[in-house]
C-alpha cells in the first residue's frame, strides 16, 4: 500500500487534496486504489512501549479520529466509514505522536448523508488549512454512516445549481440517504448568485428537496449558520435575517425536517462571548500558519475547532430528528470525552 507525499492544493476541487496535508505537521497519505462506494475501516491504535496521540484524516481532509490518547502498553480499537467517489481510499495518520498498530478495510452498505452548501460547509483545500467546513468534521461524529461532502466555496443555492451540482447529487443520491441542504451566505450578495429570500431562494432551496425525495433519500433543510457579528451588547447580530425565516417557513410548507443551525450556533457564540468564539473562526497570529504569514481575522470561517463545534450541533440536530435518530443516531461513545 502506497504512502505519497502531495503537493498543498488551492483548488477548490476536492480530489486534488491528500489527507496528509491536513496539519500543522505534513504527512504522507496511504492511498489504495478501491471501487466507488462506502468503506468501513477498523483500526488499532497505540504501541507496547510508547503513548500515543493520534488522529486519522481521510478523503480531502475528513476528521475520522481526533487526538485519541493511548497509554504506553495500551492498544484500543476504533471503527469508521469512508467514502470514497475517485476510486481512491485515502488516509493520513497525523496527531501529536501517532501511534497505529493495524488497519482493516472492507466494502460496507450503508446511508450516506450527502451535504450540499457553501465555504462554512466544504472540504477546504490542503493549502487552506487550517480553514475547515463543518462537513469536514461531521464524520467525527458518525458510526453509523459516511458522509458525502458535495459543498463548495462561494456557492448560493442558485450557481450550485446552474453549475450541475444538484444534478451530480441527484446521480448518487439512493434510498435511506440523507441530504443536508445549508445555503444563504452567497444568497445575500449583490451579484449573479444572489437570490431573493422569499422568491427564487425557495424555488431553489425546494428543487433540492424534490430531487432528494425523487430518489427516495431524505431531505434536511438548514437555516444558515451564524457569523461571528457581535454587538456591542455582546448579542449577535442576525446577518441573514429573512433567509433564517424562509428556510424555516418552507420546510413547514413541505413537511420536511429542518435543523435550525442559525438558532443553535447563536445559542453557542453567545454563551462563549466574544473573545471565546475566536478560536472557533479563522482568527490566527502572524506566522502562526506558513501560509498566512500575517495572521488572519475572518468572522465567517471555521478552524479546526470551530468546524468540530459545528459538526457537533448538525449532528445534535440531527438526532433530534425523529426519523433519523435511530439510522444516524448511533455516535461515538467516547467522542464526547476525547474531544472536551
Amino acid at each position: 500500500m502506497p504512502l505519497i507525499w502531495t503537493p498543498l492544493m488551492n483548488q477548490e476541487d476536492g480530489f486534488r487534496s491528500y489527507p496528509g496535508d491536513y496539519g500543522k505537521q505534513r504527512r504522507p497519505s496511504l492511498v489504495i486504489p478501491v471501487k466507488n462506494g462506502n468503506y468501513h475501516v477498523k483500526v488499532a491504535l497505540g504501541d507496547k512501549e510508547r503513548e500515543g496521540r493520534t488522529s486519522i484524516k481521510a478523503g480531502a481532509g475528513s476528521i475520522m479520529l481526533q487526538q485519541i490518547r493511548t497509554k504506553a502498553g495500551e492498544i484500543t480499537e476504533r471503527e469508521f466509514i469512508v467514502r470514497v467517489e475517485q476510486q481512491e481510499l485515502r488516509l493520513a495518520f497525523l496527531g501529536d505522536v501517532p501511534q497505529v498498530q493495524s488497519l482493516q478495510i472492507k466494502p460496507i452498505h450503508c446511508p450516506t448523508i450527502f451535504l450540499a452548501g457553501d465555504s462554512t460547509v466544504c472540504d477546504q483545500c490542503s493549502g487552506h488549512y487550517p480553514y475547515t467546513g463543518w462537513g469536514q468534521a461531521l464524520p467525527l461524529f458518525l458510526t453509523a454512516g459516511a458522509v458525502s461532502n458535495h459543498a463548495k466555496s462561494g456557492r448560493s443555492s442558485k450557481s450550485f445549481i446552474q453549475e450541475g451540482r444538484l444534478e451530480r447529487l441527484e446521480s448518487l443520491l439512493g434510498k435511506g440517504d440523507l441530504l443536508l441542504i445549508q445555503f444563504g451566505h452567497n444568497d445575500q450578495k449583490n451579484d449573479e448568485r444572489g437570490t431573493a429570500p422569499f422568491a427564487d431562494y425557495l424555488t431553489y432551496l425546494a428543487e433540492y428537496v424534490a430531487t432528494a425525495n425523487n430518489k427516495g433519500a431524505t431531505p434536511v433543510l438548514m437555516t444558515p449558520v451564524h457569523r461571528r457579528a457581535f454587538t456591542e451588547s455582546r448579542w449577535l447580530e442576525d446577518t441573514h435575517g429573512d433567509y433564517v425565516r424562509a428556510v424555516v417557513g418552507l420546510s413547514q410548507m413541505l413537511g420536511v425536517a429542518c435543523i435550525d443551525l442559525a438558532e443553535k450556533s447563536k445559542q453557542l457564540f453567545e454563551a462563549l462571548g466574544p473573545e471565546g468564539t475566536k478560536p472557533l473562526f479563522m482568527w490566527t497570529d502572524p506566522n502562526e500558519y506558513p501560509q498566512y504569514p500575517e495572521g488572519t481575522e475572518d468572522n465567517t470561517h471555521f478552524h479546526v475547532k470551530g468546524a468540530i463545534e459545528i459538526a457537533r450541533l448538525v449532528y445534535e440536530g440531527i438526532t433530534e430528528q425523529e426519523g433519523l435518530r435511530q439510522t444516524f443516531g448511533q455516535a461515538n461513545k467516547t467522542l464526547k470525552e476525547e474531544q472536551r
